[in-house]
């Protein structure tokens, strides 16, 4: 795995490593002092809106090895306040967006705020995202924004490295989509710091652990595609946004969907 850090990123080592790896984690995308205020806003957004919805997944039980977690969030940061919106523009996210699918063409599929709770913030299974929105070309990708520091005992990110080349998987759908033949042992942390972005294909297969800290752990998850490659269903189509274009163009002309 390699690890690129600003400004001396090299895009195209950047794609080939991330087509190799299905994941690649690029360091200080954003500044300490930029990742600490979307911090801060993330939290304020949370408390305004005071919505009660835990999306803790029934399943996540089995990874907490039955200690009750919690987990807070919300869809569409971007709609309630502009900076998350000026974020999804940022040439810094769109330039590496682009080239890990291969395309100047960028489409914004949807977003995502999570607050893991100190002490027992919710995992998640390991799974793909592609049950979830599955499309034609496999041309759809993550990126998880860091806006503080995630080491592993706050649950950070782990991943199957290479597991995208073996295509869609089998997903148990009691309690949500996720995997019950590869050991939740088997998957790699990566931890990272505020400021780091970590870019992953809808292929490969990730989850996360328990934040057992004291301290919160705050990530936005944006969902991108290539605007070329079809939706094969409606799944998450209600997404707020959907189909903005985040660089170059929709060469399609097709209606967001």
């Amino acid at each position: 795995m390699t690890t690129l850090t600003t400004p001396t990123r090299d895009l195209d080592q950047l794609a080939a490593d991330h087509a190799r790896d299905g994941f690649v984690l690029v360091k200080g995308l954003l500044s300490k002092e930029e990742a600490a205020d979307y911090r801060a806003r993330s939290h304020e957004l949370i408390e305004r809106l005071n919505r009660n919805d835990d999306p803790t997944w029934a399943s996540a039980a089995d990874v907490a090895m039955g200690q009750a977690t919690s987990l807070r969030h919300v869809h569409d940061a971007q709609f309630y306040d502009a900076a998350f919106g000026r974020l999804l523009l940022d040439p810094r996210f769109t330039d590496v967006a682009g080239a890990v699918l291969g395309t100047p063409n960028v489409q914004l599929h949807h977003t995502k705020l999570f607050i893991k709770p100190p002490e027992n913030g919710s995992p998640f299974p390991l799974h793909q995202d592609h049950p979830f929105f599955p499309h034609k070309y496999h041309r759809v990708g993550a990126a998880i924004f860091h806006f503080d520091d995630a080491p592993d005992e706050k649950g950070c990110v782990r991943v199957i490295p290479g597991s995208h080349t073996s295509g869609p998987r089998e997903h148990s759908a009691e309690g949500s989509f996720h995997l019950t033949d590869v050991p939740f042992s088997d998957a790699v942390p990566q931890p990272a710091e505020a400021g780091d972005v970590l870019f992953f294909s809808y292929l490969t297969v990730h989850g996360s652990g328990i934040n057992t800290s004291d301290e919160a752990r705050t990530t936005w998850l944006i969902q991108y595609r290539d605007p070329a490659d079809p939706p094969l269903t409606d799944q998450h189509s209600g997404s707020l946004g959907q189909g903005m274009i985040l660089a170059g163009i929709d060469p399609t002309n097709r209606n967001p969907q």
